[in-house]
């Protein structure tokens, strides 16, 4: 059945290929939202696809289009299950340290205060800031990683750490 549109494919027409996504992408997404879940049931798909687009030369058996289809957006969801699992660890171990960090002194009412006050600064002023005050870098170690000029790191740090100082004096 999809031996023809295969071969097509496989010549270069897009045609072809669409014409087997049009009959096999709603039963793959039903597939994957079934077996991996709704939240990227739909990117998985649109992946599998793409790589069977760029893949086709190498299906050994045309007519069997519609398993390695499939094959192929089960190992994307598997690997998409590890990732998440994965960043799923990175996260509670961040999330540890965290509350580490603010058992050791800091209450978590300050924390969030700390952050609305750091939210308020330019993208550049917070990231020297955090670099400097917070990681303990060098100015010149914040200038080289952040791609700025040392005197604008110096100028990003004072003005942040006045302005989170005026910005957090003004809640306490």
């Amino acid at each position: 059945m999809d031996g023809g549109l295969v071969r097509a494919a496989r010549e270069g027409s897009q045609a072809a290929f669409s014409r087997l996504v049009e009959r096999h992408q709603a039963p793959l997404r039903g597939f994957l939202r079934r077996a991996h879940g709704w939240a990227e049931a739909d990117d998985i798909a649109q992946e599998a696809l793409v790589t069977a687009w760029s893949s086709l030369h190498r299906l050994r058996d045309d007519a069997g289009f519609r398993p390695w289809l499939f094959g192929i957006a089960w190992k994307k969801a598997q690997t998409a299950a590890r990732s998440a699992r994965r960043s799923a660890v990175r996260d509670n171990d961040w999330a540890a340290t965290e509350v580490q960090t603010a058992a050791d002194g800091v209450a978590p009412e300050e924390r969030l205060a700390l952050e609305a006050a750091l939210a308020q600064l330019s993208p550049e002023q917070r990231a020297a800031v955090t670099l400097c005050l917070a990681e303990g870098w060098s100015h010149g170690e914040a200038a080289e990683a952040l791609g700025l000029p040392l005197g604008t790191v110096k100028s990003h740090v004072a003005r942040g750490r006045d302005r989170l100082l005026a910005s957090l004096g003004e809640r306490t």
